[in-house]
């Protein structure tokens, strides 16, 4: 880049100077995130994940099942109610009270494989976005900095 400089010891990055190495890896990490959540993938994968919270409270539910169901269980299982599948798939569901408890079941329903899928499905791809950012800073701050202040 032409506008990123060195000089003693401190870095120049467009509209900021005298920046340590880790004041230069900041400032390119907010850039890479605000050049990578432009798209709308980002927002399906912010709308899954809220869909896919066990917010609705339901009644009837067995002794021992969690609480709640999602948004996208309820629909997803009205337009696929009749679909049963001759194998079983695994699903994960979510404790509302522990957002990092999960619980495998498995099961022949469509319906329930969807709505239990979505919430599954929108993690994955923040996880692959924050890996992504963290992946392309790391190499866009190497290509900028010095051979002692690069990451590896």
């Amino acid at each position: 880049m032409d506008t990123t400089e060195q000089l003693h010891g401190t870095y120049f990055y467009p509209g900021l100077t005298n920046l340590s190495a880790g004041e230069l890896y900041f400032w390119i990490m907010i850039d890479v995130t605000a050049e990578h959540f432009s798209g709308t993938k980002d927002i399906l994968a912010i709308a899954a994940i809220y869909s896919g919270q066990n917010v609705i409270d339901v009644s009837g539910k067995l002794n021992g099942a969690w609480k709640g169901t999602s948004y996208a269980s309820v629909y997803s299982r009205k337009l696929l109610r009749d679909y049963r599948l001759p194998f079983r798939l695994l699903t994960w569901i979510q404790n509302p009270q522990k957002p990092l408890q999960m619980k495998r079941i498995m099961t022949h329903k469509l319906g329930t494989f969807v709505g239990r899928t979505i919430l599954v499905l929108g993690w994955v791809i923040m996880a692959a976005d924050v890996a992504e950012i963290g992946w392309k800073a790391m190499v866009k701050y190497n290509r900028i900095a010095n051979k002692d202040d690069r990451i590896w």
